[in-house]
C-alpha cells in the first residue's frame, strides 16, 4: 500500500506559500531616492552627501521591503493573509479572478467591510466569501501572483477541516 501525498506532508507544513515581493523598478526608484537625498545634500559638503545617499536610500529601501513582504499562507488548516489568520473552515469556496474581475473588485465592486491584501502590481487575485456569522468581514481579497494554487490549496485544505 502506498501512503497518499497527504500523509507524507506534516500538518504543520505549509500547502500554499507566497510573499508578495515589491517589482524591480521599485528597487530602482528607491536607489533614485538615495541619490535625491544626496543631491539634497550636496551643498553642505562631501560627507553630509553621502550621509544623504546612505540615509534616503536606507529609508526607501526599507519601505519598499517591508511593503513587499506581505506574505500568503495556507498552512494547519488556517489562511494567515498579512496579520489576518482565518480558519479554513470559516471560508466558502474561492473564487479565482483574473486582471479584469481583479480590478473591478479592488474598485466598483468593493465593500469596505471586506479584508484586501491588495497589491496593485500583482494582476491576479484571490475573493473568499466569510461564511462565519459572527464576523462582520463579507470577504478576502487576496492579490496572488498565482490565483488558481491558492484557490486549490485552500479547496484541498477544506475537508480536512470540516471532516
Amino acid at each position: 500500500m502506498q501512503p497518499s501525498a497527504a500523509a507524507s506532508v506534516p500538518a504543520s507544513a505549509p500547502q500554499y506559500d507566497e510573499r508578495l515581493t515589491a517589482p524591480r523598478s521599485w528597487w530602482f526608484l528607491a536607489a533614485l531616492v538615495g541619490v535625491s537625498g544626496g543631491l539634497i545634500m550636496l551643498p553642505l559638503g562631501t560627507l553630509p552627501m553621502l550621509g544623504g545617499v546612505i540615509l534616503a536610500g536606507a529609508l526607501a529601501c526599507m519601505a519598499v521591503s517591508s511593503y513587499g513582504s506581505a506574505r500568503i499562507r495556507v498552512v494547519a488548516g488556517s489562511l494567515v493573509a498579512g496579520d489576518a489568520r482565518v480558519p479554513v473552515s470559516a471560508l466558502g469556496e474561492p473564487e479565482v479572478l483574473d486582471a479584469d474581475e481583479a480590478r473591478a473588485w479592488r474598485t466598483h465592486k468593493a465593500d469596505p467591510r471586506a479584508f484586501m491584501l491588495l497589491r496593485g502590481y500583482v494582476p491576479g487575485a484571490v475573493r473568499v466569501e466569510v461564511t462565519d456569522p459572527a464576523d462582520p468581514t463579507p470577504y478576502l481579497y487576496l492579490s496572488s501572483r498565482d490565483p488558481r494554487a491558492l484557490a486549490a490549496a485552500l479547496a484541498g485544505v477544506r475537508p480536512q477541516t470540516q471532516a
